[in-house]
């Protein structure tokens, strides 16, 4: 498997590509990365060094790519945190090429904005720009239940709520919906959960909350899903390894002590997840 992946980089801990591209890589999937941005560490430090890389050098490297031929093997586009607003028509770009040369491939897409603690953290034009242009053309999101919201213009929070919007959102053209971070009222104390809604049906599955906050975790979440539901064409089995995986980072990063995620010392998580959690189907 092949994923082209148009996100962020930082040399100081893991999100976007820093974050996605090991634990793809850990599982067998060939990563060509690509930078939109290449910061020393991510924003949330309040200070960074680096530079935005502008649209048409991030568009002359996918024409590079292209340019090696690469492009009828790639099986999918995978976008993440876009760093100004240019980028957006580079990845519409992008995906339509790779379709183009491989009518198979799929675009998943995380569309980056921000949480239901902190609320928006990009550019006000960003979540426009998602909304309106490119995820109307994915085939898989991977928003959380804040960026659901956004994007479809309602207030997710039970399981019905939740499953309605997911169908909205697939109403906008993408066939499979990756829901993370849903806290319902009425779930166990505690916990939180996960939702995926595709053609076949609908599925969640519930882990422990861990007491912390986890830059790029969500980048994590996003590329272990999409690899996982390509390569197995089942949206529960692509959950179920995914939260198992995730979880473990995580539980591993809050033991650890430290603030980064550990990235690299989880690398058995995602070769081998445990399969600890019960996924169900909601519908």
């Amino acid at each position: 498997m092949k994923i082209l992946s148009i996100q962020s980089a930082v040399a100081y801990g893991h999100v976007g590509n820093s974050a996605a591209v090991f634990p793809l890589q850990r599982i067998g999937v060939d990563v060509l990365p690509v930078y939109t941005v290449n910061f020393s560490n991510h924003t949330g430090y309040g200070a960074w060094k680096g530079p935005l890389i502008a649209p048409d050098d991030v568009a002359a490297v996918i024409e590079g790519i292209q340019e090696r031929g690469a492009f009828p093997q790639i099986d999918a586009v995978l976008s993440g945190y876009q760093g100004s607003e240019g980028i957006a028509d580079v990845v519409i770009d992008a995906v339509a090429r790779v379709k183009a040369a491989n009518p198979a491939a799929v675009y998943a897409c995380d569309p980056v904005m921000g949480n239901a603690k902190s609320g928006c953290f990009v550019a006000p034009a960003i979540p426009v720009l998602l909304r309106e242009k490119v995820v109307p053309v994915a085939d898989i999101i991977t928003p959380n239940q804040f960026e659901l919201g956004f994007l479809t213009g309602t207030e997710p929070d039970t399981i019905e709520s939740t499953l309605a919007s997911a169908d909205e959102a697939r109403a906008m053209g993408p066939s499979t919906v990756l829901v993370t971070s849903v806290e319902r009222p009425d779930r166990e104390p505690g916990t939180i959960e996960m939702l995926v809604v595709d053609d076949a049906g609908a599925w969640i599955v519930q882990t422990p909350q861990l007491p912390m906050k986890a830059n790029g975790s969500g980048d994590v979440t996003a590329a272990l899903f999409t690899a996982h539901y390509i390569e197995s064409k089942d949206a529960a089995t692509a959950l179920a390894r995914t939260a198992s995986s995730v979880f473990d980072l995580l539980d591993n990063t809050l033991n650890s002590g430290e603030r980064e995620l550990q990235l690299v010392a989880s690398q058995e998580a995602y070769a081998h997840p445990r399969m600890q959690f019960a996924v169900r189907q909601v519908r």
